[in-house]
């Protein structure tokens, strides 16, 4: 396995197409805008090699035998779920923001299970072909993003009858040693600083559709592959490098990015469905449950920094010890254990599949991210309410480094004795950038929108089963 630095060293390798606010970079790792998010990636290799976190961060690969990052591990077992589950957390605690890696992990176990089935039903190759691919992930510690948003265009319309039929990743040409790709995915998290990119679809198709039914592995720097990464709202913030306007020294970051795909090619051991849409639906699904029920685990950790950043301020302020700012705490304790349970849950109550990795029960998975749109927004809600209006009117760093105002703004913006006015700043700062408009509209809609939740929610419900339930309970006839 790499360790941190290793693995920054390993994106310099590459070469990929990389264009921010109109400029194509030329050195993407070094570009201010993005090195937080390679140093934030880069604390998850770290931890894989602290031996005090070695039971969370690895695993015993059940295809070689070896220890490797759970981050290219199949969950072999219930304990596999709950692991992801806590390290995760460990990772949100460690970094307090996005760390960009749970969904090239949620995507290997998903095409790991449906590629077996697949082969079963059609007597196809794709799960050895994934199977050679995963090894080398295992054995390379190689950092993937998957790939499954596409823009959609006219979202009235299915792919295959869109005006412009790009508007979904397809395959538009089949050659005897692979196919080419054309289209664009979009909010793609940890995209520019991955060494692959899994391509999935983004909903089941019909015989019609076949042509959008692919699953492959492109090399983040494959020729006709272009990276667009996208802005958040603290992107000026990111690239003044420090501490204070950043939140931390990471910054506060996502990094998702456009993924534009000009007729790429990808070779036959890189493609892993070329056409089998009826699976399709089987891959979303599966992938969609194992990512909602991760929001429990990271944005538990994230918020646990939060909330500790909201008690400290609160004592600066003098007012940790007023009963009510007391009760709002334990509400934002409450909301954050409340997901991380479901979390936990949802994994406890997993299911083997046939190609025997285990799934995350899908109704507790999709309840955990219905609850994480709304208590995130309820958690930062509270520490606004805690934190003051200082969180959006606070001067720039630049300001208190004034020769002329800084000393007296220093002096101004002091809080309870014993505590320095610049690390007031710097709860503030994290406070702020932690409860912005990037990082809610994400809990929001990362994983999908609460409606896609809800909609998986009614259906594994099955409530023509509790209705059968409660007439026998009740003392109703079946009619």
């Amino acid at each position: 396995m790499m360790n941190g630095k290793q693995y920054v060293e390993s994106l310099k390798a590459l070469r990929p197409r990389v264009y921010y606010q109109g400029e194509k970079l030329d050195a993407p790792y070094d570009h201010p805008a993005i090195l937080p998010h390679v140093k934030t990636a880069a604390v998850t290799y770290d931890l894989a090699g602290d031996p005090k976190h070695a039971d969370l961060m690895t695993a015993t690969s059940h295809l070689t035998g070896e220890t490797v990052s759970r981050f290219t591990h199949l969950f072999w077992s219930v304990d596999d779920l709950v692991r992801k589950i806590e390290m995760l957390r460990l990772i949100g605690q460690e970094t307090g923001t996005c760390f960009q890696r749970c969904v090239g992990l949620d995507g290997i176990n998903a095409i790991w299970s449906v590629t077996y089935e697949i082969d079963r039903a059609k007597g196809t190759d794709y799960h050895a072909r994934f199977r050679k691919y995963l090894e080398r992930l295992q054995r390379e510690d190689r950092m993937t993003a998957g790939a499954m948003t596409d823009v959609k265009g006219d979202r009235s319309l299915p792919p295959w009858q869109q005006p412009d039929p790009d508007m979904y990743v397809r395959i538009v040409e089949r050659r005897p040693d692979g196919v080419v790709i054309r289209g664009a995915k979009t909010h793609i998290t940890g995209a520019v600083n991955s060494h692959e990119i899994l391509v999935m679809p983004t909903l089941g198709l019909p015989p019609e559709g076949a042509d959008y039914a692919v699953i492959c592995a492109v090399p983040i720097d494959a020729p006709g592959l272009t990276l667009v990464f996208g802005r958040q709202t603290n992107d000026e913030r990111k690239e003044e490098g420090g501490m204070f306007d950043c939140g931390t020294s990471f910054g506060v970051v996502g990094g998702e990015s456009t993924l534009l795909f000009e007729d790429v090619f990808v070779p036959h051991d890189r493609v892993f469905m070329a056409g089998e849409g009826e699976f399709a639906g089987s891959l979303v699904d599966r992938f969609s449950a194992w990512h909602r029920a991760n929001y429990g685990g990271c944005k538990a950790g994230n918020a646990d920094i939060l909330l500790g950043a909201t008690t400290i301020l609160a004592e600066v302020h003098g007012t940790i010890k007023n009963s009510i700012v007391k009760d709002k705490l334990t509400e934002i304790v409450h909301l954050v254990e409340t997901i991380y349970a479901s979390a936990v849950g949802s994994s406890a109550m997993g299911t083997q599949l046939p190609a025997g990795n285990w799934l995350v029960d899908p109704l507790l998975a999709n309840t955990v991210k219905q609850n994480v749109t709304r208590f995130l927004y309820q958690i930062g809600r509270l520490a606004h309410d805690l934190g003051g209006g200082l969180l959006s009117t606070l001067p720039s760093d630049a300001d208190f480094r004034n020769g002329e105002v800084g000393g007296l703004l220093t002096k101004y913006f002091a809080g309870k004795q014993g505590f320095a006015t610049e690390e007031k700043r710097k709860l503030c700062r994290y406070i702020e950038n932690m409860t912005s408009v990037a990082t809610l509209v994400e809990a929001m809609h990362g994983a999908g929108s609460p409606q896609a939740q809800r909609i998986v929610m009614l259906r594994q419900a099955n409530l023509p089963e509790k209705a059968r339930m409660a007439k026998k309970v009740i003392g109703i006839s079946e009619k």
